[in-house]
């Protein structure tokens, strides 16, 4: 048989998966019985989850979510949190992501923003879509160096990349001049053409009155909330031991 030559060919081409495949199908006496076709689709299915968990592992590593290995199936839903399981549902569709649309969470600490906010990015990184997570001071850190060493519009185009842009723990300290400016800056350039996930323990009706300065609170409530689905999380905190996980 021509199994090593063939092998060292699929090699070559970096079908690495598919070479492995065929290499154990030669071992297996069962598999001659099979029809061309279901051989041919087990190389093609081995090949291809190969590279969707590469792609995958590749996505999540960039994307540097605080809580990797948050995901969709592992939220829980206690009768005190008031979680829409069926939203919830519906937002790991993706289409949010498809049609450029954000997700606001909010609550009180502990109560699993966090978790969410990075579940839903995880689904998007699995649904083929770029995320980034940020904390909102790091954010703000990271674009205030930029600007100071020459590198702020190559930092500004890397966020506006990501599909799904997290920005964790918003509103969390007063906001400078500055931040304000940087703010409009990434959320201009991700309004109609990318999503953002802000988790914050203030209510978006009062992100105008944070924000402060009336023409960039109204431009960035406008382009921030306009087109958001809204997730509100209640409950005590479940940081507390006598309470669930985070989840």
């Amino acid at each position: 048989m021509l199994t090593e030559p063939t092998t060292e060919k699929l090699i070559a081409m970096r079908l690495d998966a598919m070479a492995t495949t065929w290499r154990d199908q030669t071992g297996k006496p069962d598999v001659h019985n099979l029809a061309f076709d279901e051989r041919f689709g087990m190389l093609v299915d081995a090949e291809w989850l190969h590279r969707e968990n590469k792609r995958l592992a590749t996505a999540l590593r960039d994307a540097k979510l605080r809580l990797s290995s948050a995901c969709i199936e592992d939220i829980d839903y206690p009768p005190k949190r008031e979680l829409d399981k069926a939203q919830i549902r519906q937002l790991a569709t993706c289409r949010w992501v498809v049609e450029h649309q954000n997700v606001l969470i909010t609550g009180a600490t502990g109560t699993g923003k966090t978790y969410v906010a990075c579940a839903l990015a995880q689904q998007a990184c699995r649904k083929g879509h770029r995320a980034l997570y940020r904390r909102a001071a790091r954010l703000f850190s990271e674009l205030t160096l930029a600007r100071a060493d020459g590198t702020y519009a190559r930092v500004l185009a890397k966020i506006a990349r990501a599909d799904v842009l997290v920005i964790d723990d918003f509103a969390m300290t007063p906001i400078t001049d500055a931040e304000r400016r940087d703010l409009f800056e990434v959320l201009d350039d991700r309004h109609g053409n990318r999503s953002t996930i802000i988790s914050s323990q203030v209510p978006p009706k009062r992100f105008h009155d944070y924000i402060a300065e009336p023409t960039h609170a109204d431009a960035i409530c406008d382009r921030l909330i306009h087109t958001a689905h809204k997730l509100v999380l209640k409950g005590p905190s479940r940081r507390d031991p006598r309470e669930a996980s985070e989840k």
